[in-house]
C-alpha cells in the first residue's frame, strides 16, 4: 500500500513537472500611472501609450484631471514617502511650488536631455540648477481669435494687424457695423489677468521685475489698461466655449484664444494670429504670447523612475510628436510646426510656431495664485468702473508688495 502511494505521488509530482515546464512564462505588466490635464492635451498622450504599452509590457492607467485637481494631486502626492503617480502634466506657473517642495525628479540625472530641434524660448521653465525638471509637451501659446468675414468688412486682413493699435481700430469698426469687437474672459481673477497679459507685454511692461518685485503701479500698466478698457467697451465678456462661438458665428470680431481650445477647419472663418508684441506700429516688439504650455514630467518619489524615464522619452520623440498633430497635438518643436505637410493641412501651425519663439511664461512664484487673485480683483474692480485706472494700480500694487512680503 505504502509502495502504491508513493508511486502516484511521483507521478503527480512529475506531472506537475511536465505541465510547469509546458506553460509559457508570463510576468504581470507594470503599471503606470498617469496624472494628466483632461481635454485635448490627455487625449494627445492617450493615442501614444497602446504601442509603449505592448514594446514594454506595461499598463499605464490614466487620471484625467480639471487644471485645480491636477496641481492638487500632484503637489498632494508629494508629500508622500512613495507617490501613486508615476508621470504628469505640469503648468509652467506651478515651477516654482514644485521646486520649493521637491515634488519632481531630476530628469538630468535619470539621464535624459532635451535637443536643439525643441523651440527655446519653451525650454526657460523646465531647468533649475542647470538641471532639467520638465519638458515641454503642448505648446499652448496665447493668440489672437478672429473671425475673417468680420475683419474683411471693416477693411483689414489679419496678415495687415501688425500692432494692437490695430486691434483697437478693428474692435471699434466692427462695433460701428452692428457687431461685437473684443471678447475677453471676466469670469474669474486668473482669467481677467491672462486675457490681459499680451496686451500688457506689448506696451513692455510686466507683473514682476527680475527680483519678483511687483511692477504694476507703472506707466506701461497704465497705457495697457486704459488700451484693454477700450477693446472692452466694443465687446463683452465671454467664457471660454461662448467666446469661441461668437467668433465662428460671426457675433464677435477678435478675442484671446489658445490653440487647445479650437483647430481652425478649413470651411470656418475663424481662425487666429499671433501678436507681433507692438503696441503701436512704430514701438519696438516685446516678447507678448504668453505661454500655457503642459509640459511632462517624473515625481521625484514615483516607484518606477526609470520606465517613467522612457515614457518621457518616447512621447517626446520628433516623429511620434508629428504624428499626434493629427489628433490635435500642438509640438514645441520646429520638425513638427514647419513640416511641409502639416502646414498643408494646418497652416496655422506657422502662426504657433511664430507665437512660441517670441513667448513669455507666467512668473515662476510660489505664490503666483494669490498674486493673481489680488491683481484679477482690482482689475475687474478698474472694469465695473468701480476704481479708476490709477486707484486700482496704486491698491494692487500695496496689496502685492504686502503680499509678497509675507512669505
Amino acid at each position: 500500500m505504502k509502495n502504491t502511494i508513493r508511486l502516484a505521488l511521483i507521478g503527480i509530482l512529475c506531472l506537475a513537472s511536465v505541465s510547469c515546464t509546458k506553460m509559457p512564462a508570463t510576468t504581470s505588466a507594470v503599471e503606470l500611472t498617469l496624472a494628466l490635464r483632461a481635454g485635448i492635451y490627455a487625449d494627445v498622450i492617450k493615442s501614444c501609450l497602446p504601442a509603449f504599452e505592448k514594446a514594454h509590457n506595461v499598463r499605464c492607467t490614466v487620471l484625467e484631471l480639471s487644471e485645480d485637481a491636477l496641481h492638487a494631486s500632484i503637489i498632494g502626492e508629494a508629500q508622500k514617502a512613495e507617490g501613486n503617480i508615476d508621470f504628469c502634466m505640469v503648468d509652467g506657473s506651478w515651477m516654482a511650488e514644485c521646486t520649493a517642495k521637491k515634488v519632481l525628479a531630476n530628469l538630468s540625472a535619470l539621464g535624459y536631455q532635451l535637443d536643439d530641434d525643441i523651440i527655446p524660448a519653451t525650454t526657460a521653465i523646465c531647468y533649475n540648477n542647470d538641471s532639467l525638471y520638465l519638458a515641454p509637451y503642448y505648446g499652448n501659446v496665447t493668440v489672437m481669435l478672429y473671425n475673417r468675414l468680420v475683419l474683411k468688412d471693416v477693411g483689414y486682413t489679419a496678415d495687415a494687424v501688425n500692432a494692437v493699435d490695430d486691434i483697437v481700430q478693428i474692435c471699434l469698426e466692427a462695433k460701428k457695423h452692428h457687431t461685437l469687437g473684443f471678447l475677453y474672459r471676466g469670469d474669474t481673477e486668473n482669467n481677467i489677468v491672462v486675457d490681459f497679459l499680451p496686451f500688457l507685454c506689448s506696451y513692455g511692461g510686466w507683473v514682476v521685475d527680475k527680483d519678483n518685485k511687483p511692477t504694476v503701479n507703472t506707466p506701461a500698466f497704465y497705457n495697457a489698461m486704459n488700451t484693454y478698457l477700450t477693446l472692452i467697451q466694443t465687446g463683452r465678456s465671454a467664457k471660454k466655449d461662448d467666446l469661441i462661438t461668437a467668433i465662428a458665428n460671426r457675433s464677435a470680431a477678435v478675442a484671446v484664444g489658445w490653440p487647445g481650445w479650437y483647430t481652425p477647419e478649413r470651411n470656418s472663418t475663424m481662425d487666429y494670429f499671433a501678436l507681433s508684441g507692438k503696441a503701436t506700429n512704430d514701438a519696438p516688439a516685446y516678447n507678448a504670447n504668453v505661454y500655457g504650455i503642459w509640459t511632462i514630467g517624473i515625481p521625484a518619489n514615483s516607484a518606477h523612475t526609470t520606465l517613467a524615464t522612457e515614457l518621457l522619452a518616447y512621447l517626446m520623440e520628433p516623429e511620434r510628436q508629428k504624428q499626434t498633430v493629427a489628433y490635435g497635438g500642438v509640438p514645441c518643436r520646429y520638425s513638427s510646426l514647419q513640416d511641409a505637410a502639416v502646414l498643408k493641412k494646418f497652416p496655422q501651425y506657422a502662426v504657433i510656431c511664430k507665437a512660441l519663439e517670441s513667448g513669455i511664461y507666467r512668473p515662476v512664484l510660489e505664490t503666483w495664485p494669490e498674486f493673481y487673485t489680488i491683481l484679477g480683483s482690482e482689475m475687474k474692480a478698474i472694469i465695473d468702473g468701480k476704481k479708476s485706472i490709477h486707484i486700482g494700480l496704486t491698491d494692487a500694487q500695496t496689496r502685492l508688495e504686502a503680499q509678497l512680503a509675507v512669505q
